[in-house]
């Protein structure tokens, strides 16, 4: 009996947008019904969907912590990626020691800071990529 409840709380906690849409949905048709009136089915759900889910949704949503960058995912805070991106810049390092130089700074980090690198290398990668193409052409 613990499988069923534990899925509904986890439903609750974690889907609780979608719960309360098909909440909405089915007071706005049971509301014509309850009311004799045929326009309470459009209230209902426009007042729900477009007024009392945005708020909930926005009082509901995590602030983001001070460890995160202040929320912005593009901040990236580690002073030796920032020195080698600032190397690879001004012409310093070439493509090949840039990257070599970025796999192992990865290499030395831990396994969650890594995993967190790695992404990081990846869009450099990525931006490295589109650049010389853009120069190339």
């Amino acid at each position: 009996m613990t499988g069923p409840l534990r899925r509904a709380a986890w439903n609750l906690r974690y889907r609780w947008r979608r719960v309360f849409a098909l909440c909405v949905v089915g007071a706005g048709v049971l509301a014509p019904f309850l009311t004799n009136l045929w326009w309470t089915l459009p209230l209902v759900w426009f007042l729900g969907l477009f007024v009392v889910l945005p708020v909930l949704h926005t009082l509901a949503k995590p602030l983001p912590s001070p460890d995160d960058g202040g929320g912005d995912r593009g901040a990236e805070t580690d002073p030796a990626l920032d020195a080698l991106r600032e190397r690879y810049a001004r012409g310093e390092i070439d493509e090949r020691e840039f990257e070599r130089k970025l796999d192992r700074l990865l290499e030395t980090e831990g396994a969650e800071v890594a995993e967190r690198d790695r992404d990081v290398a990846a869009r450099i990668r990525g931006t490295v990529e589109r650049e010389l193409e853009r120069v190339r052409e």
